[in-house]
């Protein structure tokens, strides 16, 4: 049964503690509200429009094909936001709880890359499930690389080329109706089902596949700790449930490690 609390109830911290520490194997699955209090936007939803776009019109392989160019100026505009925020405490616990523990790892649903910052370029770079802003991927060859450069999108030919073929580049992000890498996820499946916790932050938990990564860890006989402001699907089969903002939480659950 979840011992279900609200607020930073000592109670369920101390659960939450033993449960970490006693572990040897953790994954930590993280959603949009890790980086909120990093001010990351969300692009979705109420207030989510860029110009008269939706999310869901631009981030789509058929927008692509359609308009490159208006893609890749909202994609611009997004990383311009996004470079001004820093990764946030709970980030930071997170890295520094990879760095010393080799079987604890970060998977995360987010593309704004703050992960990797905090990382510092550790051999523990978190799992990205739906790619980064800050990779392009060619549209032909399909070679891959780190890219925070600004997006000159005048015309077609100011776009993102391939270095190698010459082809258009592509925001290497996982787009609506695209499939997961299935390397990617299948490692992350992997960690899920031999993980001893599992750590789900800030994630609403109904985006799939990923959404099912944690009940694979509770199916294993694994604890899964919840860390959010608000109830999820994940809330009623945690072990332990701590409410508040990430940026509190992590750092204390994690303080010691």
């Amino acid at each position: 049964m979840a011992n279900t609390v609200e607020g930073d109830s000592t109670g369920a911290m101390d659960l939450a503690r033993s449960l970490v520490q006693r572990a040897e194997r953790i994954m930590a699955l993280t959603g949009a509200g890790v980086s909120a209090e990093s001010g990351v936007p969300t692009f979705r939803g109420a207030g989510g429009l860029w110009k008269q776009y939706r999310a869901e019109d631009l981030a789509t392989p058929e927008a692509f094909a359609r308009d490159a160019r208006l893609v890749w100026e909202w994609y611009g505009w997004r990383r311009s936001l996004v470079l001004g925020c820093a990764p946030n405490a709970a980030h930071r616990a997170l890295a520094s709880a990879s760095a010393v523990r080799p079987a604890f790892h970060v998977v995360t649903q987010n593309v704004d890359g703050l992960h990797a910052v905090a990382a510092g370029g550790t051999a523990s770079l978190p799992l990205e499930l739906h790619g980064s802003l800050f990779r392009i991927r060619c549209t032909a060859c399909g070679r891959r690389q780190d890219d925070r450069s600004a997006i000159d999108a005048t015309t077609t030919e100011t776009l993102p080329h391939c270095d190698t073929c010459g082809a258009l580049m592509r925001p290497d992000i996982v787009w609506f109706g695209e499939p997961l890498d299935p390397a990617g996820f299948g490692e992350a499946v992997r960690l899920a089902s031999a993980a001893d916790v599992c750590l789900v932050v800030g994630t609403s938990a109904v985006v799939h596949p990923a959404a099912g990564l944690a009940d694979l860890t509770r199916r294993a006989g694994g604890a899964i700790i919840e860390v959010n402001v608000d109830s999820t699907p994940i809330t009623g089969v945690a072990t332990a449930v701590l409410r508040g903002p990430a940026a509190e939480i992590v750092p204390e659950l994690l303080r010691d490690e």
